[in-house]
Formats: C-alpha cells, structure tokens, sequence
C-alpha cells in the first residue's frame, strides 16, 4: 500500500498492518458500499448494531483520532490504538478486535486495481512509480516509463456505443499485459490512457516494446472490422537519460505522445506472431516487489488458473507473532504457527513424531478467530535451535 513518507516508520503488529490497509482500500468504494463495509466491520468488532451513515461517522472519528493522536504524541499512532481509543471512549467496545484476512485482501485488490481492465490504477502507478524510481536511483539501473492512448478513441464511442469502447480498452489492456515480465507493471491511468513501467530498460529496448505492442494492437482492431484507424499511440521516457524526476519523466513521455498523435503515422513493422515475445530486455538481477497482477474479466481460463495458483502458495509470516496451532484429538499438543498461506501452514514443533502423515489443527493465529482444520504432511525440515519445521497442506 502506498507509503507515508516518513523516514523511519514504527514496525506495526500484524494486526496493526491489517488494519493500516482499511484507509487507503475503503477510499477506493463508494459511500454505500464502505457503508455496508463497515456497518459489517463493527457489528463483528466491536458487537454494536450502527446504521450505515452511523458507521460511517464513526469511521470519520477513527481517522480524525489518528491524526489528533499522532500529532500530540510527535510520532505515527496506528489505526488500531486510534480505533480502540474511539470504541473505549463511546462504550462501545465490548470485545477483541476481529477482523476477517480475506476481506482485507479484497479491499486492498479494488483500491489498487481498475474494475474495467484489471490492471493497476493510478493511485497504485503514482507511488510505485516513486519506489521503483528510487530503487533505480540507489542501484544505477535505467527504468523506462511508456505512457499509451487510443487514437480516435472517442470516435468509436460516438459510433459503436461505449459497450464497444470498453471492450476495446480490455483488448488494449490485455495486448500490454502480454509484454510484461515478472517485473513489468501495466496500468490504466483513466479513460484511454495507459502506461508500463519497465525496470533495467533502455531507450532501444523501450521503443522497440512499444513500436511491436502498437502493431500487435492494430491487428487485433483490424479483424473487428471497425472501420476507424484505432491506434496504440506511445510516449516514453527513460531514468537518468532524460530526467531524474518523476514528474519531469511524466512530462517528457506526455510531451512525447502528443508530438506522435500530431504527426505523421509512422510505418510500424507488422505484429510478431507472438507478442509476448520480449528476447531484447533482460530479466533484472533485482527481484520487483511482490504484488499481484490481476487479470480482467472475461479472462482466459488458462490465465485464471495461473493466478489461483499464485495464490496458492502466498504466505504471511507469522513468526514473530503468538500464532500456535493445537494438534491432535484428546491430547492435544502445541505447535508454533510460522507462515499461513491460500494452500497451507508451516508449523515447527520440538516432537516432529507427534505429526502424522494427515491430522487434524486448530489455528490460533492473529485477526481470525480459532479455526479448526484437516491438514496433510507435506514435508519435514530443519526449524530454528533443534526444532523441525513441517509444512502441510489444507484438506478440503
């Protein structure tokens, strides 16, 4: 999620780093939605019945209490202390804080992700776009920005109706999605307008991108039979070639893209049989922050399999929590909780024995309530200072 800025953050709890994700995710939604969101949240919370508009008034006094927090202690107080003060003061809490993961993870994908096209928004471009700048700066790696729009865009709208239009702009969506590589990022800045960000991309390499993704695009509209010269038009930009900051690279990609627009058409070369095909840009040696590329609807099938996959074996670590698992029926033992992933645990006991090859848990673990769970034995390593970590996998 987008950083604050501030030079030395507090290390937040697990419990505080899911909670920090509600601002930023519930801005993303509309009022009745983050109504219905967060009536849900404190009835489960906190056990108080609120109307939507109640409750988003209460959520108003959580982000004002955090400010006037912070402001008087001289350091960033979490959401969580600032929630818990507001709930203590009004009487209002009455139980452990409970939130469900999973929800969380679907307010942090709608704030990130733009609904039509699936690919990130420009609130997620403008801060990764900083990182990744200053991730170039401190290793001496180029990194290009290409800013694209629709040429004639609004034509098609005019004529075909904007069903057509945003079905056009999920064919470009998809057209940039198939040049990236693991450290690529896509983006839909708003209307007709996109953008990638490519680290450990040179001039060449970037123009080179663009000039084939242009032709790949046109080729998929020329089989729709439109009747309207749609285009993929592109404007870059390159780190530290043509500026240093992130707003002077924006400027000279736009700058860019206006002179192609007024121009002549240039000849593009004809669009390769693959357009994912990428064998000029290297894979970077720095690896790119995780996060997940989600894919727009209507997906292809072998892309949604893709992505279930990924999340199957994402994993939050849990290691420097209380998180334990109780193991068996009857006599019961007790193993840490080291991560927790869609797919699986890991755990790490002093008594591998006492782990069979399938058994039944019950999962202690920040956020989520006890949870009970069938699990298989996947593999058993070597843990920290004698104990052995276990890795299983869930049992539906």
């Amino acid at each position: 999620m987008p950083s604050t800025g501030e030079p030395n953050p507090p290390r937040w709890s697990v419990e505080e780093s899911f909670l920090e994700l509600l601002t930023d995710s519930l801005d993303s939604l509309e009022r009745s939605a983050r109504g219905q969101f967060l009536q849900r949240f404190f009835r489960s919370m906190a056990q108080v019945e609120l109307t939507e508009t109640q409750s988003l008034e209460l959520w108003d006094q959580v982000l004002a209490r955090k400010v006037q927090l912070s402001e008087t202690s001289g350091r960033r107080v979490s959401l969580q202390a600032a929630l818990l003060d507001v709930l203590a003061t009004g009487g209002q809490l009455r139980m452990p804080v409970v939130l469900e993961y999973e929800e969380l993870r679907r307010l942090q994908f709608n704030a990130t992700t733009d609904p039509l096209t699936g690919l990130y928004n420009r609130r997620f471009f403008d801060d990764y776009f900083g990182r990744e700048l200053n991730r170039s700066i401190r290793y001496s790696h180029k990194l290009a920005l290409v800013e694209f729009d629709l040429h004639d865009f609004k034509e098609v709208n005019d004529r075909y109706g904007h069903q057509q239009g945003d079905a056009l702009l999920q064919l470009a969506a998809d057209t940039l999605r198939k040049s990236l590589r693991t450290s690529d990022y896509a983006f839909r800045l708003g209307g007709d307008e996109f953008a990638l960000l490519l680290p450990q991309t040179d001039t060449e390499q970037a123009t080179a991108l663009s000039r084939r993704l242009r032709a790949a695009y046109a080729s998929s509209v020329e089989s729709l039979h439109l009747g309207i010269s749609l285009a993929l038009d592109y404007g870059l930009a390159v780190y530290p070639d043509d500026g240093e900051l992130q707003e002077v690279l924006i400027g000279v990609a736009d700058k860019r893209l206006y002179h192609l627009k007024s121009g002549p058409r240039p000849q593009e070369p004809p669009a390769p049989a693959t357009p994912s095909a990428r064998t000029t840009l290297p894979e970077p040696s720095q690896p790119a922050p995780p996060a997940p590329k989600p894919v727009a609807e209507p997906a292809q099938e072998t892309a949604k399999k893709a992505e279930s996959e990924r999340r199957r074996w994402e994993r939050v670590s849990l290691a420097n929590t209380q998180a334990y698992a109780l193991i068996g029926e009857g006599a019961e033992r007790t193993a840490r909780v080291l991560d927790l992933g869609y797919g699986g645990v890991a755990l790490e006991t002093t008594k591998p024995e006492d782990v069979s090859e399938s058994f039944h848990a019950v999962l202690h673990v920040p956020i989520l309530p006890p949870v009970r769970v069938s699990l298989r034995r996947i593999y058993l390593g070597q843990g920290s200072a004698g104990a052995s970590r276990v890795g299983c996998s869930f049992v539906t």
